[in-house]
């Protein structure tokens, strides 16, 4: 029978009851748009397939093992628990060449063909290579993997020949016997095209370029080993069985047997550790959507019951029990959830897929890593809303079910004056709870912990503000009742509205507080660690000039050139490194005369120590691993290789300049990229005497240490940008609860304003009324909102930089408030203006 009568009620709705269940069927529609979005992101994450190109004709592939594992053993209560973890490393790990023996003599094997990647630019005009198709250099003989034929000239067989693929000639307009200048791991080099291959398979995530064997051995700079073993059958073996025979062959070893589709990640390293990041930012942004939209449709239905409080007090009086009015609510919100999340999730699809996108063009997420999408994140995202949809209809109706019938009749004409205790300790323990969150973000001094916290207090607090929202309120009318008083007519009604209708304005306040407070979270987290790692970096670099590439690194002949008795050149290499499971940015320098270029303030110890089997740590990075000047420190380098070093020296500006300092020697031997991020220069030469100097490398550019940072500012600006669109979303969500919220808190006053017009009052003032009232809801959430932004953003400044100094912009401040006041006074304005339209007349005689 309820189900019913809820079938009825949500069909019957007209006027501001059915603004009620459109504002809650919109507010439902969007959260579940959020989480089947989020949910496609995490599912790539998870599931995300990662095709291979360059191993295509190799049906089992061999490699390195890319992941550093840590075993732990505990004895509870008799039983031995074993647990074993792994994490990947940031650089390609390489297997010894000798393997090729063992796997030449399985059964099933007709050949094993060794496999060399490393970075190979060809310095060709701009718009030659694009960016996602970076380019890598080859031996010939590993061309069969694809594989590439010729399609014109001959094979490379002297150090100096060279074969590109057919589509870097056709963009290029090479051609054999062209001259192509070749950035690889060494200084750059020209050769001689003698040859156009083509692959038989499509190749869209890369550029290829073919050596002779010699010269790809001289280039990969790892002697005696190699990238990977490509693995061709024999006649008649199928690829399960040479599977299976390859890794009986290989037990004992670290080596890695892939087939089939785990072939991809073999290939694509960044594709397969951007699976850890999308898991990551898919699980941040779900998880704070989840939050929004919790605190969203649980205030959107509280305003709806709201609306409807005498309709459901007359149900009291005429004997509906509390049980049925809880089943009559929660029946309206299923059918309401069921329709809202079913478009929902329908429309999050291709929100998720255009999300994805939008990364990929970024460059936080490769191409190579393709968008998946299933039946789980939208039935995920239909019983979430489901369940929220719910649950907040039981919350939103605990008063009026609560009550006896007559009280709930009383209170369907005049607002409590004071809010329930129960709501009140709530929110004053979340009040309690929130400020908890930001005690303990002063103390976080990583990003990856401090982040989800960042944003969870930013939640916290404003559903205190949710909770406590009517007193607040009250206390804003008191402290505005002067202003308001002066104002006029329209002001002194404002001020009547804010106090006699708190739990109303309230429901305005919540969501633009939310606004308000993430917005500017959002937008000034990443100024304020980025500037602070900026000013640390400034003020350590001794330096007078900076070289930077407008390729892939400065060569280290560059570095050579510009070495002199005088003048100190200091070569940065960087890369990550791992210390047990985690993970620390780290660097490799120059060591000699490094005082002159680097400054990272030094605490204990001396990096005049600094040598290929010492290390300089930050203060940080010795507070969690308990090091000293003279401590032993165990670490897995950037492509697997264990390491135990002494620690040299302790240094202050780890922000700026990285938690872990090597000699420049030791890192360049196990990156990818041996090329120098920078190069540091103290010379009493001028910046046109570099230049010249320098004239054989046309890619390599001069810089003052002013235009380095600029160009720093760029990069993290660009970084930033990902971060903003992955919060964007929760922000545009925030912002169309903000209008939802104000039409419906708006056009449920339809008679109010036509009693209004009948006791005088005209047009005019009944909208300076409501604009009064929309400034002054917008004045106490701007100033509750700035509050939570400035105590959560001074927290993670604390905490991630040792100072209470957030980064934030005026103008891009006041940007946020006003257009938080535009959409404030539009999404009032307009409803206001329709809700006067009829005659009052009308309105005033007009059965409710």
């Amino acid at each position: 029978m309820m189900l019913r009568y809820a079938l009825k009620t949500v069909r019957a709705r007209k006027g501001g009851f059915l603004g009620a269940f459109l504002g809650a069927f919109l507010a439902l529609m969007c959260a579940a748009a959020l989480i089947t979005a989020c949910g496609t992101l995490l599912e790539t994450g998870l599931r995300g397939t990662i095709g291979t190109e360059r191993y295509a004709a190799a049906p089992v592939v061999v490699s390195a093992d890319q992941n550093v594992h840590q075993t732990t053993v505990k004895q509870k209560k008799g039983k031995t628990k074993v647990k074993h973890k792994a994490k990947p490393i940031a650089e390609r790990a390489w297997l010894p060449d000798d393997l090729a023996a063992r796997l030449s003599g399985v059964a099933g094997v007709d050949r094993v063909v060794p496999e060399l990647t490393f970075l190979a630019q060809p310095l060709t005009p701009t718009g030659s290579v694009e960016k996602s198709r970076p380019a890598y250099g080859h031996a010939w003989d590993s061309a069969a993997l694809t594989p590439y034929t010729l399609t014109t000239g001959t094979a490379p067989q002297a150090d100096g020949d060279l074969v590109v693929d057919r589509y870097l000639a056709e963009r290029a307009h090479l051609k054999p016997g062209d001259r192509l200048t070749v950035q690889s791991t060494q200084s750059p080099r020209t050769y001689r095209v003698t040859g156009i291959a083509a692959p038989t398979k499509a190749v869209r995530h890369q550029t290829s370029l073919f050596f002779s064997t010699a010269e790809a051995r001289r280039l990969a700079a790892h002697p005696g080993q190699v990238t990977a073993f490509g693995v061709l059958p024999a006649k008649g073996t199928d690829t399960a069985t040479l599977e299976q025979a390859v890794t009986k062959a290989l037990n004992g070893t670290t080596a890695q047997v892939s087939a089939g589709d785990e072939r991809g990640p073999v290939e694509f390293l960044d594709a397969a550790a951007a699976r850890t990041r999308l898991i990551s930012m898919g699980g941040a942004m779900g998880g704070t959507s989840l939050l929004v939209a919790v605190l969203v449709v649980v205030g959107t239905f509280a305003l709806s019951v709201q609306q409807r409080h005498r309709e459901l007090a007359l149900l009291r009086a005429i004997a509906a029990t509390r049980g049925q009015i809880r089943t009559l609510l929660g029946r309206e919100a299923l059918i309401v959830g069921a329709a809202a999340g079913t478009a929902g999730a329908l429309a999050g699809l291709p929100l998720g897929s255009w999300l994805h996108s939008r990364f990929v063009a970024m460059g936080a997420v490769p191409a190579t890593l393709q968008h998946t999408v299933s039946v789980f994140p939208f039935f995920a995202a239909i019983i979430a809303t489901l369940l929220g949809a719910w649950a907040a209809a039981r919350i939103s109706s605990r008063r009026i079910t609560r009550i006896r019938p007559a009280e709930a009749l009383a209170e369907a004409r005049t607002e409590r004056t004071r809010p329930a205790w129960g709501r009140i300790l709530a929110g004053l323990a979340l009040l309690a709870g929130g400020t908890v969150l930001i005690v303990v973000l002063s103390f976080l001094r990583t990003e990856p912990a401090s982040t989800p916290v960042t944003f969870l207090a930013v939640v916290v607090l404003a559903t205190a503000v949710a909770l406590l929202g009517p007193l607040l309120v009250r206390a804003a009318a008191v402290i505005l009742a002067g202003p308001l008083r002066l104002s006029g007519p329209g002001g002194r009604l404002a001020r009547a509205n804010l106090r006699g209708n708190a739990a109303r304005m309230a429901s305005v306040v919540t969501p633009l507080t939310l606004l308000i407070g993430m917005t500017c979270t959002v937008l000034f987290v990443q100024p304020t660690l980025g500037d602070a790692a900026r000013a640390q970096a400034r003020e350590g670099i001794r330096a007078d000039w900076v070289l930077a590439a407008q390729g892939p690194g400065v060569p280290a002949e560059a570095a050579r050139q510009l070495r002199t008795h005088d003048d100190i050149v200091t070569e940065v290499v960087r890369t990550t490194v791992r210390v047990g499971l985690d993970k620390y940015a780290a660097q490799g320098v120059t060591p000699g005369g490094l005082a002159r270029t680097w400054d990272p303030d030094v605490t204990a110890g001396s990096l005049n120590h600094l040598k290929s089997n010492t290390v300089a740590v930050s203060e940080l990075a010795a507070d969690q691993l308990h090091l000293k000047p003279g401590s032993t420190l165990k670490l897995t380098l950037g492509d697997g290789t264990p390491a135990t070093l002494t620690v040299a020296a302790v240094y202050a500006k780890g922000l700026g300049f990285g938690d872990l300092t090597f000699a420049h020697d030791l890192i360049a031997r196990h990156v990818d990229n041996p090329l120098a991020t920078s190069v540091l220069v103290s010379t009493a030469r001028t910046q046109t005497q570099l230049a010249t100097t320098l004239r054989e490398f046309p890619a390599v550019e001069v810089l003052a240490p002013a235009a380095a940072d600029s160009i720093q500012a760029e990069r993290q600006q660009a970084n930033a940008e990902v971060n903003y669109l992955a919060m964007g979303l929760v922000l545009a969500f925030t912002a169309i609860a903000v209008v939802n919220t104000l039409a419906m808190s708006v056009s449920e006053r339809v008679r109010e304003f036509a009693m209004l017009r009948l006791a005088g009052a005209t047009r005019r003032q009944v909208l300076r009324m409501l604009r009064t009232e929309t400034l002054s809801v917008l004045l106490l959430a701007t100033a509750l909102g700035s509050g939570i932004a400035l105590a959560v953003l001074t927290a993670f400044s604390i905490g991630m930089t040792g100072g209470a100094a957030p980064a934030v912009t005026p103008l891009v401040y006041a940007v946020v408030v006003a257009a938080a006041g535009l959409l404030a006074l539009v999404a009032t304005a307009l409803p206001g203006r329709v809700a006067l339209a009829p005659r009052p007349v009308t309105v005033a005689t007009a059965k409710e």
